[in-house]
């Protein structure tokens, strides 16, 4: 498996993984990614200060590398939750898009039968669940499962730190007629993984997250981000 001494993306280094200004930066992020902070929220170093139980120190710089990273920005009230621009999610998707369909292709070539069983058990947990943010888990897992199979940890990364920047833009999966196209897509780019053809991975994926990104600009237009 491809790795190195330090994360890819902008992360710590692999000794930095303990620090306590990570605790904080992981626990906002996290909130973030997860809705606790729409986009558009200001966000004031007392008040998270007093929502975590925290001073305003390491707070300003857990601010700070998240505005680096690009999830907040600064203002002249504190700290903006960012907005994305359908031309910034475009530009997401076109590094997500060519990224995970050779993670697709890799996984093809490289997937053990231990892999296969993940991606199978996980497909079929999530037909099973009709709760929306147990779904929206498994689906999450279902990819790193796949992105796991193509044993480079470098596209894994990559992978990792786009999915952050997009997570609080989640579109519906579901069609008009109240179908899944996901789980006919997963089904077909596991179909080709299973059978070795990288080829054919990929355009599954390709497929699959071209629809994944129509369905957030078109959530953008309709001002659902």
């Amino acid at each position: 498996m491809v790795g190195t001494g330090e994360s890819p993306v902008g992360g710590a280094r692999g000794g930095e993984r303990g620090k306590p200004g990570d605790v904080h930066y992981n626990r906002i992020k996290d909130d973030l990614i997860h809705g606790a902070y729409p986009p558009g929220s200001v966000l004031l170093e007392t008040v998270l200060g007093e929502r975590y139980g925290v001073s305003r120190t390491p707070v300003r710089e857990a601010l700070g590398r998240l505005a680096q990273d690009g999830f907040i920005e600064r203002s002249a009230r504190g700290f903006l939750v960012r907005r994305r621009s359908p031309e910034e999610i475009l530009s997401i998707y076109e590094a997500r898009i060519s990224l995970e369909s050779t993670a697709a292709a890799l996984a093809a070539e490289r997937r053990t039968s231990f892999d296969l069983s993940r991606l199978e058990h996980l497909a079929a947990s999530r037909r099973d669940v009709a709760d929306p943010a147990l779904r929206t888990r498994l689906n999450e897992d279902w990819h790193r499962a796949l992105r796991d199979a193509s044993r480079n940890d470098i596209i894994v990364g990559f992978l990792d730190r786009l999915d952050s920047l997009l997570a609080m833009y989640r579109p519906a999966r579901r069609g008009r007629d109240g179908a899944d196209p996901t789980v006919d897509e997963h089904g077909a780019i596991l179909d080709a993984v299973r059978g070795g053809d990288a080829t054919r991975a990929r355009e599954a994926m390709t497929v699959h997250l071209t629809r994944m990104r129509d369905l957030r600009i078109e959530g953008l237009a309709q001002g659902h981000g």
